[in-house]
């Protein structure tokens, strides 16, 4: 799904704005095609279902004036589909997938503040809004989110005699040595595979002091803090042995999640769903804050899937009002727990927090307020993402040297950048 794959691409301009109304049907009716992402496992908890049953439900109150085509594609499709649609000219009236920035760039988009009641687009919170924004102004609405924790295995730490959750890189290690010595097989888990590195990149970016880009958006790959981060991993993790069998270069999240629900793993990143994996094989885990240099880490990863509304048909007021409608505490709240992911709203996420059906998400909650989110403003980031996965797992291996890795995604990013890519 979006939120652990997290394809994300982005943008640079402003939108031509289109006027309202027009409409896909005759005598004022209206219809709003709506092509979503597919969150669930199987045919019985399919989006389908729940955006079904947010149209129908959209519908009774609206009369007839407006009704709501939805189709959900697989994520391994959904983005293509659009693609496809916006390229041949019918564009969907909304799209819910995971990059909104390009269509942004191409003027394609309407702006938030066209679209949403005042409430709605100030109920988001803050720090997922601001990903969702190009030069400061907002186009991608975020839908749902994601942030990642540090899990550990409980009775795997018992035996090995370690008392808490790491805080620092130091603890860390000093926990994987214990781990390993008593035969675990993978004492920290480090996906730098093809399918998630440029989440575990970013996530150990944070922790030690970096981050993809600036306070100004500039790509900041190559900083010393990241070559840093990348040289600690390499000497005091996988140089160590401390990260199981195979290379941290073709272990792949999924691969590390499953270890973890086998009792193989004693630590690794991990997001919400991963809680009921293991959960449900009989794993007792805790989680902790992302260790960091010195100490916690000064913000975690987050991640966002994106809805976003195309002005090619010209439908902004009624786009605006379903919108409005998705975004209700009722709806924002019954998809999020239906796919144990995080809300997207500042209400929603207080009433989760209030109530103890949710206590093991709190701790994602309370990080999902600091958290940093992809560089996805930028139209660059798709393929620097991609240069990330291809090479970043170089660094961590025996002779790898991260100062020359990250110095060549810099200059490739920075000439994307320069390039208007």
């Amino acid at each position: 799904m979006g939120l652990t794959t997290a394809g994300v691409a982005a943008a640079a301009t402003a939108p031509v704005l289109t006027g309202c109304g027009g409409g896909s049907g005759s005598g004022g009716e209206v219809t709003l095609k709506v092509v979503a992402a597919d969150y669930g496992d199987s045919a019985a908890n399919s989006s389908q279902k729940a955006w079904e049953k947010m149209a129908r439900a959209y519908e009774a109150e609206h009369g007839t004036k407006v009704k709501i085509d939805v189709k959900v594609y697989s994520w391994t499709e959904v983005d293509k589909r659009v693609a496809e649609m916006v390229k041949s000219g019918d564009a969907p009236d909304i799209a819910q997938i995971g990059a909104y920035a390009d269509y942004a760039a191409d003027g394609k988009l309407y702006r938030a503040d066209q679209m949403l009641s005042i409430p709605t687009q100030a109920g988001f919170i803050t720090s997922i809004a601001h990903a969702g924004e190009v030069n400061r102004v907002q186009y991608g609405l975020p839908f749902v989110s994601s942030a990642r924790l540090l899990f550990y295995n409980k009775k795997l730490f018992d035996q090995a005699g370690i008392s808490d959750a790491p805080t620092t890189w130091a603890e860390l290690q000093d926990a994987a040595e214990a781990l390993k010595g008593i035969g675990v097989r993978t004492p920290y888990g480090l996906p730098l595979g093809p399918e998630e590195t440029q989440a575990e990149t970013m996530m150990w970016m944070l922790s030690g002091g970096g981050g993809y880009t600036d306070a100004n958006g500039s790509y900041t790959i190559d900083s010393t803090e990241n070559i840093e981060t990348f040289e600690w991993l390499r000497d005091k993790l996988v140089g160590q042995g401390l990260t199981g069998p195979g290379s941290p270069a073709r272990t792949n999240r999924q691969d590390v999640f499953d270890a973890f629900t086998r009792g193989e793993v004693g630590m690794l990143n991990g997001h919400p769903t991963l809680m009921q994996q293991a959960s449900g094989h009989g794993i007792s885990y805790g989680t902790a804050a992302l260790p960091g240099r010195k100490g916690k880490s000064r913000s975690t990863m987050g991640v966002a899937d994106w809805l976003m509304a195309f002005n090619t048909h010209g439908n902004r007021q009624q786009i605006g009002e379903f919108l409005d409608f998705v975004y209700s505490d009722k709806n924002v709240l019954g998809f999020a727990t239906q796919y144990d992911l995080l809300p997207v709203t500042t209400t929603v996420r207080e009433t989760m927090l209030d109530d103890r059906e949710y206590k093991s998400l709190w701790r994602f909650l309370d990080e999902l307020e600091s958290a940093e989110f992809y560089p996805s403003d930028k139209t660059s980031w798709a393929a620097v993402s991609k240069l990330v996965k291809e090479k970043i797992g170089s660094t961590v291996v025996k002779g790898g040297d991260p100062a020359s890795v990250l110095g060549e995604i810099q200059r490739a990013a920075d000439a994307m950048e320069n390039a208007g890519t």
